[in-house]
């Protein structure tokens, strides 16, 4: 029941903090992106970089797994692998990373509720961890674009299926802004806005105009 004397400036718990958030990169691979056909490669690719950055500036935890990488998808994304140079790569036989127990182990070891998820292909190595970790009592959080599936039906209801069961989805930028969530987080802010200039288009050019003119009439 809504009590007026109880609101105060405080966030919501269901908000993502640097605390309480893992993220799980899935299948992030050649062989996955070639099958790609729900968006454009080099913007999924573009946004899974920003995500992974936007995890190394707040010290998220970040698991990364591949499936058959020897045999049949390749390595994980070089771009991924170069943002995360001291993580073990796990790979798996299991098109649900959910049943691999080392992975399941690497996110248990996090302590943290909240999974920030993403990958390849949304509708089979997405949907099946995220539904296995969602009956076992975690929160799935699936980022959209830095995701994708074999197509934009593939894609759309895979999201539909995991929005049913309880999944919430995010963007890459929604979620590097709500780990950010005040600019006088001054520890953090340079590396945002840095992430933001390389991989947020529009709104990253948008910062560098703002910072030019800014600097010009400091100067002058």
């Amino acid at each position: 029941m809504f009590d007026i004397n109880k609101v105060q400036a405080a966030p919501s718990s269901d908000l993502l903090t640097p605390d309480n958030a893992v993220m799980l990169f899935v299948d992030h691979q050649p062989q996955m992106f070639f099958g790609t056909g729900s968006g454009d490669r080099t913007a999924i690719i573009n946004s899974t970089v920003g995500l992974a950055k936007a995890a190394r500036a707040f010290d998220v935890p970040a698991v990364l797994t591949t499936v058959a990488a020897e045999s049949f998808s390749g390595p994980l994304l070089p771009q991924l692998a170069e943002v995360f140079p001291k993580n073990e790569i796990i790979d798996r036989t299991t098109m649900n990373a959910w049943e691999d127990e080392a992975l399941v182990a690497a996110v248990r070891a996090t302590g943290r509720k909240k999974i920030i998820l993403s990958g390849l292909w949304t509708e089979v190595c997405l949907v099946l961890p995220a539904l296995s970790a969602l009956e076992q009592g975690y929160e799935v959080y699936v980022v959209t674009d830095a995701s994708g599936g074999v197509s934009p039906a593939a894609h759309e209801h895979a999201l539909q299926r995991m929005i049913a069961a309880g999944a919430v989805p995010v963007t890459w930028v929604q979620v590097l802004l709500e780990l950010q969530r005040d600019w006088a987080r001054q520890e953090t802010y340079g590396a945002v806005m840095e992430i933001v200039k390389a991989h947020a288009g529009a709104y990253g050019l948008g910062v560098v105009y703002a910072q030019s003119v800014i600097g010009a009439h400091a100067a002058g």
